[in-house]
């Protein structure tokens, strides 16, 4: 997988979310906070409870801030207050917070759409505790979009290392129901976002796009199945017909070792695991969940609230670190494209 990265300064700090408060979201940015400048991390605001910050470290300094952030203090913490209802519980989630969850997911998308900020990197939310809240989106990824006025099938789900890149066509859907849900339709949506999204974010001119078959072999000339010919091989022409680069249906077992994956920049897999597991198993503990299609730039850590190691300082940071540093590297990449045009 190729595409150079580019460097310029952006304009606007990260914004990141509180998330679920009572799990690992809190923990990771104290932490991250605290290793800045070893880590050479860029300015960023958290919006969410102070109250959720001070549970994990009692001592870390803040500043609260509201709408402008031109002069943060360096040696404080921005904190962009969502106060909490309920009485925080570490490990165990309150309903009555979940309003201030989903708060501070719309001060993010508001601060985005504005300008305010240069992106957003959502902390992990229980969604459990939020559809009791009112939440009715089946995840962020739907959430985002509707924020921004857009349709839940808006907005692609891609998963991404330094290694790789997949997006699952279909997400959540039962394998026995992959064949009949998936259609020439989406996978022609999730090309056009990706092939937008690679050139304006992640500083790739031409990006190449793999497509992995649904079948084994790819179908193997319509031995195996005939979805092949029937759903992707049209895809396929149509994004061909937007001058996108994309290769015809290959096996997906021979699709992700090291010599495969120079020859693309991104693989539309055609069901949630076909994705997932290859880059879970490159790497487990630092992949991000980045939504392309919005008009904002928005990661996430890949994993969820860790409920149980909330408050015990064992949860690994990686994750978390490499989605803040994906999204200030998109965020430096469309400032870049956005001075060229």
């Amino acid at each position: 997988m190729t595409g150079a990265l580019l460097n310029p300064q952006r304009s606007a700090p990260l914004g990141i979310t509180m998330g679920e408060p009572s799990g690992v979201g809190p923990e990771l940015i104290v932490r991250l906070w605290r290793d800045r400048e070893k880590l050479g991390l860029p300015p960023f605001i958290y919006i969410g409870a102070a109250e959720a910050i001070h549970a994990i470290d009692a001592d870390i300094p803040v500043s609260h801030v509201s709408d402008n952030f031109e002069n943060l203090a360096p040696d404080t913490l921005p904190v962009l207050e969502i106060p909490l209802v309920a009485r925080l519980e570490l490990g165990t989630p309150q309903q009555d917070n979940g309003a201030a969850v989903i708060a501070s997911l719309d001060k993010a998308c508001e601060l985005a759409l504005s300008g305010s900020i240069s992106g957003i990197v959502t902390a992990p939310i229980h969604k459990a505790a939020l559809y009791k809240a009112g939440f009715t989106a089946p995840g962020h990824t739907e959430y985002l979009a509707r924020r921004c006025g857009l349709a839940d099938e808006s907005s692609v789900m891609m998963l991404a290392t330094d290694e790789l890149r997949v997006i699952p066509v279909t997400i959540h859907v039962p394998l026995k129901d992959v064949a009949r849900t998936l259609t020439a339709d989406k996978i022609i949506h999730a090309g056009i976002v990706a092939a937008h999204d690679l050139r304006a974010r992640f500083g790739i001119a031409q990006p190449r796009i793999a497509i992995a078959g649904l079948n084994p072999h790819a179908g193997e000339s319509g031995t195996i199945g005939l979805e092949e010919a029937t759903h992707i091989m049209p895809a396929v022409w149509a994004l061909r017909d937007e001058g996108i680069n994309v290769s015809d249906p290959l096996p997906a077992d021979t699709l992700f070792h090291a010599e495969a994956r120079a020859e693309y920049d991104v693989v539309l897999c055609m069901y949630h695991d076909q994705a997932l597991i290859p880059i879970k198993t490159l790497d487990f503990w630092g992949g991000v969940n980045t939504t392309l299609g919005l008009p904002f730039i928005r990661t996430s850590p890949d994993h969820g609230t860790a409920l149980s190691l909330a408050g015990h300082h064992t949860a690994r940071t990686d994750s978390m670190l490499a989605a803040i540093r994906m999204a200030d590297q998109m965020a430096r990449n469309a400032a870049s494209r956005k001075e060229n045009e």
